[in-house]
């Protein structure tokens, strides 16, 4: 018991503890495996190296000449080196290595390492396949499978998969190790794992640099209905489609397309949910700072039908600012739906009837413009049709208010009329009816004009 005892007390301590580690285990070397180790000795003849194995490895003098003299001065012991394996157990029972082949090796080594970390690797794509695209890593080919590059199309025809793949070329690319395998001399990236690893990384490093009111310059990457994607710098905010004008805008593609360079403004930043808010209006003059000095009620102005409501129809001025047409304040009397008097994208003269800067509200009226104010206007454009002028013995009378219907106007009562001309603009359209003229006839037409617009009566003889 007590030999035991003074054995126990005189047992090497190292070896206690290598002993009593439970997850030791041993891995026997094999042929072409790249491993670390650390030199522990250097001669003439041969180099010492610690790789983790119950043997150490030993580089042969026939590897240090073709590694060179200059290569060999500049190791030092306690230095870590890669090694490759010659030789798993020579005669002698040593692990045989190289510290030539594993500088020629050196790449297997970095792409094992690259797939540990998952750290995020940049090369430009080299070449192409019909399976996807090569990139060089160093001395080794390496393959991107059309799978794993980013935003690429499925199920293209085998021309057009290979025409879109050699377009790649020359593109450089965020990648990923996802796959080596020295024997069979694979080696596999992933783009679409690197690429949303690097602008993650991306958009970590822009919220900590960014600041609210910062104003950025970028790149348009995507338009969807709600709003615009910019690039500013490796991560994506989104200019809210509310963000994109001052005027409305139904989509971004109206004011914006994909690839064009902007400027934009860091509206907002959401830390928790690592989102980057962005404006391109913020960068503009608002408009409504314009219009208190520069229009009244009453005043006249030019605008474009941009949206039609039940209620009535908003119409776009020239300095960017939509105002409201009521549908009371279209034609008298009032049209059961705005789409009988006005359609979007038209361009109308229209009066200023209320205006109120400080709640952003601008009133407009189309039946308040008089005929006169309307023709003046009108005579800038080019005309399509015949003009009143051009119809003989036509007598103009102008009421009050005029308002000019597009087609068809709604029904009035007129005594001893029938409808059997419209006007659109300072253009009059004939409709055909019972008391229509035929050809080669003359008669006398006069054109009546009323608050709902222009109407033309046959003038009875007599």
């Amino acid at each position: 018991m007590e030999t035991s005892l003074l054995e126990q007390d005189l047992a090497p301590p190292e070896l206690e503890e290598f002993l009593e580690e439970e997850e030791y285990t041993y891995r026997y070397p094999r042929r072409g495996d790249i491993r670390k180790g650390v030199i522990l000795s250097i001669s003439s003849e041969e180099i010492v190296v610690n790789i983790g194995l119950k043997r150490e490895g030993i580089v042969p003098s026939s590897d240090l000449e073709r590694l060179g003299a200059e290569a060999v001065s500049d190791l030092e012991v306690g230095g870590e080196v890669p090694v490759f394996i010659l030789k798993p157990r020579d005669q002698d029972g040593n692990v045989i290595v190289s510290l030539h082949r594993a500088r020629l090796e050196q790449d297997w080594l970095n792409a094992q390492e690259l797939l540990a970390s998952g750290e995020v690797w940049e090369e430009v794509a080299s070449g192409h396949n019909r399976g996807g695209l090569v990139v060089p890593f160093g001395k080794v080919r390496g393959f991107v499978p059309a799978s794993q590059i980013t935003n690429f199309p499925r199920r293209l025809p085998p021309d057009q998969r290979e025409s879109k793949l050699a377009e790649m070329v020359g593109r450089k690319l965020h990648l990923r190790v996802i796959e080596v395998d020295r024997r069979r001399r694979r080696l596999v990236f992933s783009e679409r794992s690197g690429e949303r690893e690097w602008r993650e990384q991306q958009r970590e490093r822009l919220m900590q640099e960014l600041c609210e009111g910062d104003i950025v310059h970028g790149t348009v990457s995507n338009l969807c209905n709600f709003g615009a994607f910019v690039d500013v710098g490796g991560a994506d905010g989104l200019v809210h489609v509310s963000e994109l004008a001052w005027q409305r805008v139904r989509h971004p593609r109206e004011v914006l397309q994909v690839g064009e360079e902007v400027d934009v403004y860091v509206l907002r930043l959401d830390y928790e949910k690592k989102r980057i808010g962005l404006s391109i209006k913020r960068l503009q003059s608002e408009p409504w700072t314009l219009i208190d000095d520069k229009y009244d009620v009453g005043q006249l102005v030019e605008g474009t039908v941009t949206k039609v409501t039940d209620f009535g129809a908003f119409a776009l001025i020239k300095e960017g600012v939509e105002g409201l047409i009521h549908i009371s304040e279209l034609a008298e009397p009032a049209p059961k739906h705005p789409s009988e008097i006005v359609k979007e994208e038209e361009r109308l003269l229209l009066r200023i009837v209320r205006l109120d800067v400080r709640r952003r509200r601008l009133g407009l009226s189309l039946k308040r413009v008089l005929q006169s104010e309307w023709d003046e206007w009108a005579a800038q454009f080019e005309p399509e049709e015949p003009q009143l002028e051009e119809i003989e013995s036509a007598e103009v009378v102008e009421g009050e208010e005029l308002q000019f219907v597009e087609d068809e106007g709604p029904e009035v009562t007129e005594p001893e009329a029938e409808p059997v001309a419209t006007v659109s603009g300072d253009e009059i359209e004939i409709v055909e009816g019972d008391q229509g003229v035929e050809s080669g006839e003359s008669e006398e037409v006069e054109v009546v004009a009323s608050d709902v617009g222009f109407w033309a009566s046959f003038v009875e003889e007599g």
